[in-house]
């Protein structure tokens, strides 16, 4: 039995998602940002993409639309719940950096000395880590994973209690009332 002031054993970590999935997922992200650059008038447009690359994963309970579409979601493993918009901030701010200096043609040599860098360190960092962690992971306290992956999440379980609502009974339950006990099945017709 353990206390209020007594430590729980840690939960274990979710699997490494997968790499191909993820690199799509980001790649997607990047081009969605990249879009969003160029389709704005001159400093508009790279404020626009590093906002998008800031708060995406927190849009979708833990999903950029490019993770929507591979498959993949950012949780917070120790809360074993998805990521939410402070965390999207915090693991995606070396992103949004990069893509602020695209804003100002003076920073452009800094976008490309800095930008490559910080992409290639982090996708490394991605490969070789057990778990899957870049370094914006491990500031955040989040880790990608298979969008499968169950959580504790308040939207999912709403909508979980909501199908199971309007699942029709199976054909034998049709004709059960609410005034019959739970464990009640009535006797076949005599013949």
């Amino acid at each position: 039995m353990t206390g209020p002031d007594q430590r729980r054993e840690p939960l274990p970590p979710y699997g490494k998602a997968d790499l191909t999935l993820r690199g799509l997922a980001r790649g997607f992200d990047f081009a969605v940002a990249l879009v969003l650059g160029l389709a704005a008038p001159f400093v508009v447009g790279p404020l626009l993409a590093a906002g998008y690359l800031a708060v995406a994963d927190g849009l979708l309970h833990g999903q950029s639309p490019g993770k929507r579409l591979f498959g993949v979601r950012v949780v917070l493993p120790a809360r074993r719940v998805s990521a939410g918009l402070s965390e999207s901030l915090q693991r995606n701010a070396p992103f949004s950096v990069v893509a602020l200096c695209w804003a100002l043609p003076l920073l452009w040599p800094v976008f490309v000395l800095v930008g490559l860098p910080v992409v290639a360190v982090e996708s490394w960092r991605v490969w070789r880590e057990p778990l899957g962690l870049r370094y914006g992971d491990v500031l955040a306290d989040t880790q990608v994973v298979d969008g499968k992956v169950m959580v504790d999440d308040p939207l999912t379980a709403r909508l979980t209690a909501r199908l199971a609502a309007a699942t029709p009974a199976p054909p034998g339950q049709a004709a059960r009332t609410r005034a019959e006990p739970p464990g009640f099945h009535p006797s076949p017709p005599a013949c």
